[in-house]
């Protein structure tokens, strides 16, 4: 064969090499992240001020906090539709229990924890003991969660916390970084790491991809899926803390919707649904990319019902690039 049927052949071949790279990991996302910060900065003239870069990262940090913990559970090729509704839970133990019982605020901050991680306990124990698939096991604590969050007050809200906790969000130290934002960068520097140098980080992404040969492999398969579970409910208290120092306040109606954001935001980022594939540096560009959406279009005007078809346009894509890499 000639130097330029090599040459020929191997053109193909380079540049799907080239496609797929860009399309793996976190750089494909990136690419979009930066290409919708250009469309936005020509359409708006206060999006690239440093003010709306601060309230964009405001914004960004309970979903943000939501899909560190989703990242996992997608990973090992599961899913958690109750995250939302555990945010909503710990949201109304936080508020509740000083409110009705007079428990001190310090130890309803460490209960509302709790009861985010025993929500997710409950999720793992689902999907590895009883063997339910992770879409209804994680669809039955989403409505056991949203339930108990609206019998603790009779649906009815908590106003008003201590100043120095709703000073965690609203406080920014050297002028830019509130403590809340500070806690959502320090997690997810640990779940970087945790999933790239900590061998059962690695683990994870071996379960992904089969969690038969896992075993055989001598990894603790079913202890470490209802570990990852109990990780996202944790991630989610945390994340109900943030949102009430926020608002100053617990609801009820908290969080609906935040799960699909928060998967929408990991597969976004280049994770896969089929379990394996997925980054908290993608993770972070998919929840940025979710923000900047938002705040983009409520800058020009868009309706925040086209904004929702926006969103799932965008899932689609996300879903079908992944198709396209795994083909």
């Amino acid at each position: 064969m000639s130097t330029t049927t090599v040459r020929a052949a191997a053109g193909p071949e380079a540049k799907r090499t080239i496609w797929s790279r860009l399309l793996t990991g976190s750089q494909g996302p990136l690419i979009g992240l930066i290409v919708l910060c250009v469309v936005f900065s020509v359409t708006s003239d206060v999006f690239l001020s440093a003010r709306n870069f601060l309230n964009v990262i405001d914004q960004v940090t309970v979903l943000g906090i939501l899909a560190l913990g989703m990242t996992g559970v997608i990973i090992i090729g599961g899913i958690d539709l109750s995250v939302g509704s555990i945010l909503a839970l710990s949201c109304m133990v936080l508020g509740w229990l000083p409110q009705d019982y007079g428990v001190p605020f310090g130890v309803s901050l460490l209960l509302a924890i709790i009861a985010g991680a025993g929500c997710g306990l409950v999720n793992g124990l689902l999907v590895t003991r009883a063997k339910l698939p992770p879409f209804i096991a994680t669809l039955t604590v989403m409505s056991v969660a949203r339930g108990l969050a609206n019998l603790t007050t009779g649906g009815e809200q908590v106003v008003g916390y201590p100043d120095w906790f709703t000073k965690l969000a609203t406080v920014r130290h050297f002028g830019f970084l509130s403590a809340t934002v500070a806690m959502f960068i320090i997690l997810a520097l640990a779940g970087w790491i945790f999933l790239r140098y900590r061998a059962t980080g690695r683990s994870l992404y071996a379960i992904g991809g089969n969690p038969e040969v896992a075993r055989l492999a001598g990894i603790k398969v079913l202890p470490l899926t209802v570990w990852v579970y109990v990780a996202s409910g944790v991630l989610a208290g945390l994340a109900a803390l943030v949102l009430s120092a926020r608002l100053d306040s617990s609801q009820p109606s908290a969080g609906l919707g935040y799960e699909l954001d928060a998967i929408a935001a990991v597969v976004i980022g280049g994770a896969s649904l089929s379990g394996g594939i997925g980054g908290i540096g993608g993770t972070v560009v998919g929840v940025l990319i979710i923000g900047v959406l938002h705040n983009g279009l409520n800058l020009v005007g868009v309706s925040p019902f086209i904004q929702q078809v926006i969103i799932g346009c965008v899932i689609a894509v996300a879903v079908t690039i992944d198709k396209f890499r795994r083909r």
